[in-house]
């Protein structure tokens, strides 16, 4: 119930949903009742004899004590009518009360419906924003832990089962007791001996469908979770589509995807299994019910005790067969809400994940870069994979620091802490003296611009993936920013210009117009501090030179962090730091460091034996 009260939280303010709710369903209930109830006057009307009706409508007037049985008040309502209009007259004005009754208990039921799918709506909106919010908060290590189609089943099918299992549950568990308590109310006014009689026999009823029901929950967990996997190999299908047909693994890949579909299918049979069970077996044991009540009470109908009359037994039998229809709408309820459970239990896992980087109370902002990023015995580990030890590092305003060493050596973690991506694990980094821990993080980043050796791109057009970094640019200060990223002259002969959609992650652009327009987007934001990441080694010679270009231009008047994949690349930059082992092992200019003749003299003599 916990974890139901939660979900129910993100449905706030319920009152503006809840009390037009119960009013209207109370209307309902009301009106849905009185619709059988009006059978016993109908009956009345048909069956009787003028003379029985005359007889029997005058003494009711003078027994006012019995009008709270409904079965007297509607025999003197329908025989007053028969003396004083006629019979035809009498079944018109009854026929005329039922048809008013019918229409306003399916007009504010119309309007249950509207108000509880409003509360859905609001709902959804609320727990799917919540969920989102929480996962763009969450520091990058997360994501390297998780698998990305996990969290997009979490957001997009877990949310939706939540809001139709959860709310739908709480739409049933107001609406349908009223109604039942309604229905025994109406039968017990009809016949206390044989409502009394007829409940002795609902509990076996709803001890059976428990019994069914049990493990739904469970099952309803591992559906999700397979359903997860399936969402996660075909984003893996659709990302390495190119790959899988270069290595002829479609088999493979297909193989996979299928045997997860098999498990899913597998697990959803077993829950249908379960929860259709409930409907059918519900329903035959209705029958049972009504078929023990008509043989109880067509006993005491004919015998003549307990003075229940022909109509009042056959209204009684119309309003006992409506009892099953709440009853059942409940035990369908309880078996869908195991399914609403267990996938809110996966979206709150979601939500209460930690961040583990987070701005301090008292945190400040920083709206300028005056000296100095200083590393200060810095550590940092993935887990238990130390990456960094005892770092110690100063990037001096307006150098260009270029960080060099084998693959696995720590370069891209220490960019990634520069911006505070992630937190060090002891040590410190430091922003003008200031530990970056103690700055807001949204300023910081702020001074920051980034260019990595993936080119990440957004399936919009080339000017909204520019404007990315300042949504508020004009059209001048983007070609700007494209000029001096050597890509104005591609943009121009595309086929909508600016205007032109480069697809899901620039798919339509090469790899070298890509990672211009990554760089473009890095001159429009301006920033006093630039960190590139390896941005030109996946490119061919024509590109790299062309993109080589546009970042001499960018890293100009800048402070710069870059890391460098081809070494005669970064020959005229202030440092070169030279990391192996998460240690740095040598520091210098290009020339000092060749003097040496330690790591980076191999890596350069490596390099040109390759080249």
């Amino acid at each position: 119930m916990k974890t139901y009260f939660r979900l129910l939280s993100f449905a706030k303010p319920i009152s503006k949903f809840a009390i037009p709710y119960v009013f209207c369903t109370i209307i309902t209930v009301v009106f849905g009742t009185l619709n059988l109830a009006l059978l016993m006057p109908l009956l009345s009307v048909l069956f009787k004899s003028g003379k029985e009706v005359v007889e029997t409508a005058v003494p009711l007037l003078q027994r006012p004590e019995h009008f709270y049985e409904i079965k007297d008040w509607f025999s003197y309502l329908s025989n007053t009518l028969y003396v004083e209009l006629g019979p035809y007259e009498a079944l018109k004005y009854i026929c005329i009360v039922i048809v008013i009754s019918v229409f306003i208990s399916n007009l504010f039921r119309y309007l249950c419906q509207r108000i509880m799918e409003n509360f859905r709506i609001h709902t959804l909106l609320k727990l799917r924003k919540a969920v989102f919010d929480s996962v763009m908060e969450l520091h990058l290590g997360f994501f390297s832990n998780q698998r990305k189609g996990d969290v997009i089943s979490k957001i997009a099918s877990d949310v939706q089962t939540v809001q139709y299992s959860v709310t739908g549950t709480l739409q049933v568990v107001f609406k349908e007791p009223l109604q039942l308590i309604a229905y025994l109310v109406a039968l017990f006014l009809l016949s206390p001996q044989l409502t009394l009689f007829s409940m002795a026999v609902i509990p076996v009823s709803a001890f059976l469908i428990a019994r069914i029901v049990k493990g739904l929950k469970k099952e309803a967990r591992a559906g999700q979770e397979s359903f997860a996997n399936m969402i996660t190999y075909l984003d893996e299908a659709l990302s390495g589509i190119k790959i899988i047909k270069s290595f002829n693994a479609t088999r493979f890949v297909k193989d996979r995807f299928h045997n997860e579909n098999e498990e899913f299918a597998s697990i959803m049979r077993k829950m249908a299994a379960r929860q259709q069970m409930s409907s059918p077996v519900s329903e035959l044991l209705g029958v049972i019910m009504v078929a023990i009540i008509l043989l109880y009470g067509g006993s005491l109908v004919l015998s003549g005790e307990g003075s229940l009359s022909a109509e009042a037994f056959i209204t009684y039998i119309g309003i006992f067969s409506q009892v099953m229809r709440p009853a059942k709408a409940l035990t369908d309820s309880f078996s869908g809400i195991h399914n609403g459970l267990a996938a809110g239990e996966r979206v709150l896992e979601l939500i209460d994940e930690k961040c583990l980087v987070e701005d301090k109370e008292n945190a400040i902002a920083v709206n300028s870069f005056e000296n100095a990023i200083q590393f200060k015995n810095v550590d940092f580990s993935y887990g238990e994979r130390t990456v960094l030890k005892k770092l110690n590092l100063s990037i001096e305003k307006g150098q260009t620091v270029a960080l060099v060493g084998p693959s696995g050596g720590g370069k891209s973690t220490l960019i990634d802490l520069i911006p505070r991506f992630m937190d060090v694990k002891s040590g410190a980094i430091y922003f003008d003296a200031t530990d970056v821990r103690d700055i807001k993080q949204d300023s910081l980043r702020n001074l920051i611009g980034m260019v990595n050796q993936e080119s990440i791109l957004f399936n919009d057009s080339i000017f909204n993936n520019i404007a990315f970094a300042r949504p508020d640019s004009t059209q001048e200060e983007v070609e700007n920013a494209a000029r001096i990223a050597n890509a104005h002259e591609f943009i121009v002969h595309t086929e909508f210009g600016y205007q032109t959609n480069i697809g899901d992650r620039g798919a339509k652009l090469s790899g070298g117009q890509r990672q211009r327009i990554c760089i473009a987007r890095a001159v429009l934001r301006n920033p006093p501090i630039m960190l590139l990441d390896e941005a030109t080694s996946a490119l061919d010679t024509e590109s790299e030179k062309l993109v080589q270009e546009s970042l001499y231009k960018l890293m100009e008047n800048r402070t710069t962090v870059v890391i460098a994949h081809r070494l005669s690349t970064i020959q005229n930059a202030d440092k070169i730091v030279v990391i192996d082992g998460g240690r740095i092992v040598e520091e210098g200019t290009h020339q000092e460091l060749v003097n040496k003749e330690g790591l980076y003299k191999r890596l350069i003599d490596m390099q040109q034996f390759v080249d």
